[in-house]
């Protein structure tokens, strides 16, 4: 006869064999975190040799989104990835401090917008440092035998490897003119990449990419050129009356194809408010409520000192709240989820004490 205590152990021991087994049905039953397996999980080879929609220090993405990161991007250049949601309060708050000193060129414990419009083209600067030294390496990926030039065939050749086709089937087939069996979602998108292969070859054109127009390739805020190319881009995407100018109606909505329904663009109203916002009063420069190239442009220029000024007077218009158009650390450390993206918990609790 089986005592009372083992009897209690072997149906512990049930129990928790059965929780282990619902657990792990758990985890295979929930869905995958897509757009974090996608950024994380992304193939290193074309990420390496592809255009991103995502360029930093620019105001606008690519597919005509605005750049949701830009004031962080700006502000804090390099060091935006020290800043994280998981790191320790204290010393998120620390690196703002010693950032707010670095901003505070004359030392008067307040930040002005020329202190401000100053350290956001150095961390723009810092932006595009990054970018030439990635191209290095991204250009010696599509330039296996270092001769320094890459033809528009070499280039489709390492894209449609890195979508899972065989290079030397895919070599052979283009060197003798035969037909490739693409899927229609990827010549779409190699067409576009011609168009932006051909616009990134400087004159006289010769269809060859050295290093530096394959910066220009890879990242369009480089070259004036390309600004222009990109700008045409997101107009003909959202311009739906074909005059090659944007009214506000035609900047708030989606790109074609970016939603799946109209229900998911009309619910989105933060989305359409800030970009009504920022139409309104940043893009449309002359106010007459269109937007032309020219302006866009203007808008969209990385390096343009005049919008490092008004975003500056933007950035300490949002902390200011003694309204003397500087920033003091106290606003800047209570503010500081806009600045950095992290949260500086336990503001209220801590300031006094890190004065």
């Amino acid at each position: 006869m089986v005592s009372k205590q083992a009897f209690l152990c072997s149906l512990g021991s049930v129990y928790l064999s059965l929780l282990f087994v619902f657990l792990l049905m758990d985890v295979y039953a929930r869905p995958a975190n897509n757009s974090a397996l996608k950024e994380k999980g992304a193939d290193k080879d074309e990420n390496e040799i592809l255009p991103r929609d995502h360029l930093n220090g620019v105001k606008m993405e690519m597919d005509g989104h605005l750049n949701k990161d830009f004031h962080q991007e700006v502000f804090l250049g390099k060091e935006m990835e020290e800043f994280d949601e998981d790191s320790e309060p204290r010393r998120n708050r620390k690196k703002l401090m010693a950032i707010f000193a670095k901003v505070d060129v004359n030392n008067d414990k307040r930040i002005s917008a020329k202190e401000m419009q100053r350290w956001i083209m150095e961390k723009t600067e810092e932006h595009f440092q990054e970018a030439v030294k990635e191209n290095k390496m991204h250009f010696r990926a599509v330039d296996p035998d270092g001769d320094g030039r890459v033809s528009w065939d070499e280039y489709k050749v390492k894209f449609l490897a890195s979508k899972g086709h065989n290079e030397k089937e895919i070599a052979e087939k283009i060197k003798n003119n035969e037909e490739l069996k693409i899927d229609e979602e990827t010549l779409e998108v190699l067409d576009n990449l011609k168009d932006r292969w051909y616009q990134a070859d400087n004159p006289p054109a010769d269809l060859l990419l050295n290093e530096e127009e394959f910066l220009s390739f890879l990242h369009p805020e480089h070259s004036r050129g390309m600004l222009k190319f990109m700008v045409k881009e997101i107009v003909r995407d959202l311009d739906q009356d074909g005059d090659k100018k944007l009214v506000l109606s035609e900047f708030i909505s989606l790109p074609v194809g970016t939603v799946e329904n109209q229900q998911a663009q009309d619910i989105d109203d933060d989305w359409v408010k800030d970009r009504k916002k920022e139409f309104e009063e940043v893009i449309d420069a002359n106010h007459d409520g269109i937007v032309t190239m020219d302006e866009l442009e203007e808008y969209m220029d990385p390096m343009n000192e005049y919008n490092a000024l008004n975003e500056a007077k933007q950035m300490i218009a949002v902390a200011d709240e003694n309204q003397n158009h500087h920033l003091e650390m106290e606003e800047i450390l209570k503010y500081g989820e806009y600045f950095t993206g992290s949260k500086l918990m336990d503001y209220a609790r801590n300031v006094h004490e890190e004065f």
